[in-house]
């Protein structure tokens, strides 16, 4: 599994789509991929990069470090920032750079 610092945006990109668990506290939330989108140069191979998540409604999750999990990455503690609220839930972002 590679290490946080060895992800880059072709780990994720084939992973769109795919639910990934979130430990948040006691809770485990499921927080669903919806884009990998490139963002430029930044200092990691292959350049900077952005995920954004879909989330449900509740529970919502602060801007904070939260722990990931999925079976292809392995776990791996990201930086999540809330971006939006939709219908069906709230949106977060990840960004590497």
């Amino acid at each position: 599994m590679p290490t946080l610092e060895q992800l880059t945006i072709d780990d994720f990109s084939p992973l769109e789509g795919e639910v990934f668990a979130v430990s948040a506290g006691p809770n485990v939330i499921d927080l669903k991929l919806m884009e990998v989108m490139a963002v430029g140069a930044g200092l990691r191979d292959g350049g900077a990069f952005s995920l954004l998540w879909q989330g449900p409604s509740e529970p919502f999750l602060p801007q904070a470090i939260y722990r990931f999990a999925h079976s292809k990455l392995g776990e791996h503690d990201f930086f999540l920032v809330p971006v939006a609220q939709k219908t069906i839930g709230f949106q977060y972002e990840v960004i590497f750079t």
